[in-house]
């Protein structure tokens, strides 16, 4: 590689709703007396088991999460519904992933100072996309009228620093002078509204970054791009099974199991150690050791896993100044949390700052940046 690729930009757009875990409690509190009235012979008799109660208290200790944003409001805490009310669209309208994917989009181009025509290629890398084809990033790529090329990348939680991969990989191979990495994470589809364990987790969001060769950086805030580092493991503990298969196995293919779902405890104690030592590797390539870490934008999927991450790390708990979390606001957003993490909290850094970017979800998929403020 002849020249330095750095960041020059990111953006991170989110809905206008969002649900407070008061709201999201009371709706669903409401449906379990609901379901509880209804079956009520039956959970007499032992045929199926009384649905428990959750509090708002419970999901802020069990996560950090206070509240998330949401592309549609209605229907998500009616108790007869019990999902996003999300009107569908024509073939020949964008499309609501495009949508928003193109919300982010402009905001990283701006922070990077370019325009569409300044783009070589379009990534959009996501937990999931809302159709097989045409691809989102080739619909996006139209609606911003950038030349080049497009495609799409889903490797759930891992999906922002997997495309961020891809794009330093094609910058490297001089097939392309400027990408932007898109994930417009539009969760709230595939998040089982009655599911006490779950139906908090997740909040809608888009981010994008602009990656390009530091020859050609302009904007203000620009990051080298040390290395890139990427390991998966596979595990059922994080699952999702809707897909097009459904309509020949005679199932219901809006059934729990289609959903979002998690063995939440096996995740915790099994990734935080993984993700732990994929850091500590990373870093080491560069002789650098986590002591040498300014900022700490990790994946955003529960404060208790970050918080142990970092002590594994430093041998003790990282500031919020070191290690921002976001959960409070946006909750687990998919793909998009450490990307919120580095555009809220990476203006502040001097020069020759180190900062790690650093993702972990399903699959299992780690991947991770490390870079240095220019």
């Amino acid at each position: 590689m002849s020249q330095q690729i750095v960041i020059s930009g990111v953006g991170v757009w989110h809905p206008k709703e969002s649900i407070t875990n008061e709201e999201l409690v009371s709706s669903y509190n409401a449906y379990v007396d609901s379901f509880n009235a209804q079956n009520a012979d039956k959970i007499a008799a032992g045929e199926c088991q009384a649905m428990p109660y959750s509090s708002a208290e419970f999901i802020e200790k069990a996560s950090g999460i206070k509240s998330r944003y949401i592309y549609q409001k209605e229907g998500a805490l009616d108790i007869n519904r019990m999902k996003p009310l999300i009107a569908p669209r024509e073939d020949d309208a964008l499309s609501h992933q495009a949508e928003i994917a193109v919300e982010a989009a402009k905001l990283a181009l701006a922070s990077a100072n370019k325009s569409a025509q300044d783009v070589d290629a379009v990534i959009v890398s996501c937990a999931y996309t809302q159709r097989a084809y045409p691809a989102i990033a080739i619909e996006v790529q139209e609606a911003l009228n950038i030349e080049g090329f497009g495609f799409d990348m889903l490797v759930a939680c891992s999906a922002a620093t997997f495309g961020m991969h891809r794009a330093y990989e094609m910058l490297s191979a001089g097939n392309a002078k400027c990408v932007l990495v898109i994930n417009p994470e539009l969760v709230s589809p595939q998040i089982n509204y009655t599911d006490r364990d779950s139906h908090f987790i997740f909040g809608d969001v888009a981010t994008a970054t602009v990656m390009e060769m530091a020859d050609t950086a302009t904007s203000e805030h620009v990051f080298d791009v040390l290395s890139t580092q990427a390991v998966t493991k596979f595990s059922n503990n994080i699952r999702s099974n809707f897909g097009y298969m459904t309509r020949a196995e005679d199932v219901d293919p809006y059934g729990p199991d289609k959903l979002f779902h998690q063995a939440g405890r096996k995740v915790f104690k099994e990734v935080c150690p993984m993700a732990a030592d994929h850091i500590e590797s990373h870093l080491s390539r560069h002789n650098l050791t986590p002591a040498d870490v300014r900022r700490w934008w990790l994946h955003q999927a529960n404060i208790n896993m970050n918080t142990l991450i970092c002590k594994r790390l430093l041998g003790r708990e990282a500031s919020k100044e070191e290690a921002p979390i976001v959960l409070d606001e946006y909750a687990n957003t998919a793909s998009a949390g450490s990307v919120i993490a580095f555009g809220l909290y990476h203006q502040d850094l001097d020069a020759g700052d180190v900062g790690i970017l650093c993702s972990f979800g399903a699959g299992y998929s780690i991947g991770s940046l490390v870079v240095q403020k220019r």
